[in-house]
C-alpha cells in the first residue's frame, strides 16, 4: 500500500505538500534511476568490492592447470639407451628416471599417478565442473527468492574458500576430488550474484561498464595464477591453494559487513524500509535532487510465498521467456566450450606452461577493455554474432596452419580465438541480464552460466583427444562456437532499453516490440 514516505529526503527540505495535479506516476525503474542514476563514490566502492569476487572465482576455476599438471622428468642413468626424452616413464625402471623438481610439486608426482588412467588423473578437474553444474541447479534461484543477492554471494564465496583451504591438506586423490567438487558447488553462483548485484545498484547509463568491471577482476584472478604458481614452483602444490584460499576468506568477511543488498530485490520483496536505507546510502548528493514519494511509485510487489524453483518454472512457462532462455543458453554452450577449453589445450601446442597460461590470461585484458569502452555503443546481437563466428574461424585455422609447421602463427590464431571467446563471454552475460526482469534475472543468468560450464565439461575430453589429432580439439571448438553463435539471431536487441522488474512488465515490453516490428523474441 502506497504512503507518502520520502524515498530520498534532502537535508534541508521543507514540508510543502505537492499539488495533486502535478503528481506523476513513476515506475520502480524510473524511481531507482532517479535516485542512483548518477554514478557516485558509494556506488563505485560497492561495485569494486562486489566485483572482487570474480578474482577468487577465476583462481579456483583454473588452479588445476598447475596443481594437477604432469611435471617434467629426466633420465638418471645416461648410459641406459632405453631412457630418453621420448620414453614412456611407465616402461622404465624406477631408478632410471626422476622428476626435475621435488615430488611435491604436483599431485601427479606426490601420489604417483604418472601411470594412472586419464580418468583418474582428470577426476579432480571433472569433479570441480560437476560441482559447478550441481551447485548451479541447486542454488540457481536462491538469490531471486529467499536469500537475496548479497547473502548468496557471501555463502557461495565462503563455501568455495573454506573447501579450497581444506584441499591443501588432502591426504589422497579421492578426498582431494571430493573437496574440488564442494569448491565447484560453492563457486557455481559467485559470478551470477556478483554480476547481478553490481549492475542493480547503478543506473542504466553505467550498467554495462559496471558489468565489465567484474570481467576485469576475473582477468586479474586468472593472471595472478601463473604468478602464484611460479613463485611456488620450488615448494609443494598445496601452497597454491593456501595462497588463494586465505585471501578469499578475508574477502568473505568484507562482503558480510560492507556490501549492501540490491534495492531492486528489496523492493519487489516488499522490504521497503531496507530499500530506502540502501538507496539513501548509495545515492550521490545533488543540490537539484527532487524528493520522490512512494505514492508516486507504481511497482508490483511479490507477496506470495514461492517454492525454490518458481523462477525457473516461470521462465519455462512463458513462451517468450523460454525462447529467449533456450537461444541464449545454446550460444553460451558454444562459448563455454572454447572459453574453458583453450587454456587447457595450449599444452598441446608445446609452449611453456607459465607463458601459455599468461598469454591466454593477458588476452582477456583487451577483451575486457574493449567491452568496457564499447558496451554502451555495441549492439548486443550483432557483436555477439561477429565474435562467436570469428572465434570459430580462428580456432579451425589454428589446426590447419599447425599442420603446415607455422607455430608462431598458430599460437597467434589461438590467442585471437580465445580473445573473441572472452569478449563473447562478457557480452552474453550482460545481454542476458537485459533480456529478463528483476524477479527472474539472477536465475536466468545462472542458467546461462550453467550452459557455459556445461560446454566446459566436454573441453578436457576434446583436449585429450586433440593430443593425437588437433581437429578433435581446436577443430571441434571452432565448429561448435560458430554454429551456436548463429542462435543469437533469434534474440531481440536490448542496448539502451529499460530494465523491467516483473514478468508482466517484461511481457508488455515484448508485445510492444512486436507491434513496433522489431526483431527477436
Amino acid at each position: 500500500m502506497a504512503d507518502s514516505t520520502p524515498l530520498l529526503s534532502p537535508t534541508n527540505s521543507t514540508e510543502s505538500p505537492i499539488p495533486t495535479a502535478k503528481k506523476e506516476l513513476y515506475s520502480l525503474d524510473d524511481s531507482i534511476e532517479h535516485c542512483i542514476g548518477t554514478f557516485g563514490w558509494a556506488q563505485l566502492l560497492q561495485a569494486i568490492l562486489i566485483s572482487l569476487a570474480w578474482v577468487f572465482d577465476a583462481q579456483q576455476t583454473f588452479i588445476t592447470v598447475f596443481t594437477d599438471s604432469e611435471p617434467t622428468w629426466h633420465c638418471t642413468q645416461l648410459t641406459t639407451e632405453s631412457c630418453n626424452s621420448l620414453s614412456n616413464v611407465c616402461n622404465l625402471a624406477d631408478d632410471s628416471w626422476a622428476w626435475d623438481d621435488h615430488n611435491n610439486s604436483s599431485i601427479i608426482s606426490e601420489w604417483g599417478l604418472e601411470c594412472s588412467s586419464s580418468i583418474l588423473t582428470g577426476l579432480p578437474a571433472s569433479s570441480f565442473f560437476v560441482g559447478c553444474l550441481v551447485g548451479g541447479l541447486v542454488l540457481a534461484t536462491l538469490a531471486d527468492t529467499c536469500l537475496g543477492r548479497k547473502n548468496m554471494l557471501f555463502i557461495s564465496c565462503l563455501t568455495m574458500s573454506i573447501s579450497s583451504l581444506l584441499t591443501a591438506f588432502s591426504p589422497n586423490m579421492y578426498v582431494y576430488s571430493v573437496l574440488r567438487f564442494v569448491s565447484g558447488f560453492g563457486r557455481a553462483t559467485i559470478g551470477t550474484c556478483a554480476l547481478v548485484l553490481s549492475t542493480e545498484i547503478v543506473g542504466k547509463r553505467w550498467r554495462g561498464q559496471v558489468g565489465v568491471l567484474g570481467f576485469f577482476c576475473f582477468t586479474l584472478g586468472f593472471l595472478s595464477l601463473p604468478a602464484i604458481a611460479y613463485v611456488s614452483r620450488g615448494s609443494t602444490w598445496r601452497n597454491i591453494y593456501l595462497f588463494t584460499s586465505i585471501p578469499a576468506i578475508v574477502y568473505c568477511i568484507l562482503v558480510h559487513f560492507f556490501v549492501r543488498e540490491s534495492p531492486r530485490w528489496l523492493f519487489i520483496k516488499g522490504r521497503k524500509e531496507e530499500a530506502i536505507a540502501t538507496l539513501r546510502n548509495m545515492a550521490p548528493t545533488s543540490p537539484n535532487s527532487e524528493t520522490l514519494y512512494f505514492s508516486d511509485i507504481d511497482y508490483e510487489q511479490e507477496t506470495s510465498d514461492v517454492d525454490l524453483y518458481s523462477a525457473i518454472k516461470i521462465l519455462l512457462q512463458k513462451k517468450w521467456a523460454f525462447r529467449r532462455l533456450s537461444a541464449v543458453m545454446v550460444v553460451g554452450f558454444g562459448i563455454g566450450m572454447v572459453y574453458y577449453g583453450m587454456p587447457l589445450g595450449v599444452g598441446n601446442l608445446a609452449f611453456n606452461i607459465y607463458l601459455s597460461v599468461t598469454f591466454n590470461a593477458l588476452s582477456e585484458l583487451p577483451s575486457s577493455l574493449i567491452t568496457f569502452l564499447l558496451i554502451g555503443r555495441l549492439n548486443r546481437r550483432s557483436s555477439l554474432l561477429f565474435f562467436t563466428i570469428f572465434s570459430g574461424v580462428c580456432s579451425v585455422m589454428c589446426v590447419v596452419l599447425g599442420h603446415d609447421g607455422q607455430p608462431g602463427l598458430q599460437i597467434g590464431l589461438e590467442l585471437l580465438s580465445f580473445f573473441s571467446a572472452c569478449t563473447s563471454f562478457n557480452v552474453v552475460l550482460i545481454y542476458t541480464l537485459e533480456l529478463f526482469p528483476t524477479c527472474v534475472r539472477n536465475s536466468a543468468i545462472a542458467m546461462v552460466r550453467q550452459a557455459l560450464v556445461f560446454g566446459g565439461v566436454f573441453s578436457p575430453v576434446l583436449v585429450a583427444a586433440g593430443r593425437e589429432n588437433g581437429y578433435f580439439s581446436y577443430g571441434v571448438f571452432g565448429l561448435v562456437i560458430g554454429s551456436c553463435g548463429v542462435f543469437v539471431a533469434f534474440l531481440p536487441e536490448t542496448r539502451g532499453g529499460t530494465l523491467c522488474d516483473t514478468m508482466d512488465e517484461q511481457e508488455l515490453n515484448v508485445e510492444s516490440s512486436r507491434d513496433g516490428g522489431s526483431g527477436g523474441v
